[in-house]
């Protein structure tokens, strides 16, 4: 597939300046993406928490990050000028006159901001976190669901939570055109609700409380460091940890969610641009 024009995205990092793999990730899978499809890539990561970076509306694709602290509005101006970009994502979209739209993928912490802003559900504190490699239920609309073609039901993939989203607004949900495509884990011994995994929002957004984007390989290197093992097995657990490092050797784990989901997001999102570019 051969781009017109550059192909602009925006990368949104909402870890606060901690340490982490998941944005390693995004930008590995964004450039294995423009190379595999030939693209000119222009792409730029904002500091939206720490700086109060946000993109303007000139991208054609945005990914924004997971990250640590409570979804709960604080009265940031980085949370203003975040929440601001997801409405002016949503009336460009809906605005006809536009016919290339802009596409959105929202990771785990933005997922939950997107679901606290358009009041998809409930966002509460967990009981205890979830850390660790976890199946995915699809449900009956997620069957249907083009970025899960290829996967099993369930899927796995690395969940790592304090917050969570759960009893679903099936009025807004209805209301947005909205359709819950995942659910946590099934816990009958547990008797709380299953978190909301995943949603497709519109045709053009889509989100994820877990990390399509973590990289198996890169995730192992990181876990087999000596201090990282210790932190772990102090806080889960060794059962915990050797689980762990099991499902990470498993190539039909978390590698096949990783070359699925997001490469599936921007794969679709490039054929809506491309089609609709002036020849």
């Amino acid at each position: 597939m051969t781009s017109i024009r550059k192909i602009r995205i925006a990368i949104l990092d909402m870890n606060n300046g901690v340490q982490n793999e998941g944005m390693r990730c995004i930008k590995k899978i964004v450039q294995e993406f423009g190379e595999h499809e030939s693209l000119d890539l222009d792409t730029r990561i904002f500091d939206v928490r720490q700086h109060a970076e946000v993109p303007d509306l000139s991208f054609d694709i945005y990914i924004s990050s997971g990250g640590p602290g409570t979804p709960s509005p604080e009265g940031h101006l980085w949370e203003k000028k975040f929440f601001g970009l997801l409405d002016s994502l949503w009336k460009y979209n809906k605005d006809r006159s536009n016919r290339t739209k802009k596409h959105l993928f929202l990771i785990c912490h933005s997922f939950q901001l997107a679901c606290v802003h358009w009041q998809i559900g409930h966002v509460c504190k967990r009981r205890s976190n979830s850390f660790g490699i976890f199946p995915i239920h699809q449900t009956r609309a997620g069957e249907k669901e083009p970025f899960f073609e290829g996967l099993e039901d369930p899927f796995w993939a690395v969940d790592s939570r304090d917050y969570q989203v759960v009893e679903p607004n099936n009025h807004v949900l209805e209301h947005m055109g909205a359709k819950i495509m995942g659910l946590e884990k099934i816990r009958p011994h547990v008797p709380l609700d299953r978190a909301i995994m995943a949603i497709r929002f519109s045709q053009e957004i889509f989100g994820t409380q877990f990390h399509p984007e973590a990289d198996a390989e890169g995730m192992l290197r990181y876990f087999l460091r000596e201090d990282k093992k210790a932190n772990i097995v102090k806080n889960y657990g060794e059962e915990r940890y050797n689980d762990m490092i099991m499902h990470l050797n498993d190539p039909d784990k978390i590698l096949l969610t990783e070359k699925t989901i997001i490469p599936g997001f921007l794969k679709r999102s490039l054929r809506q641009i491309i089609a609709l570019q002036p020849i």
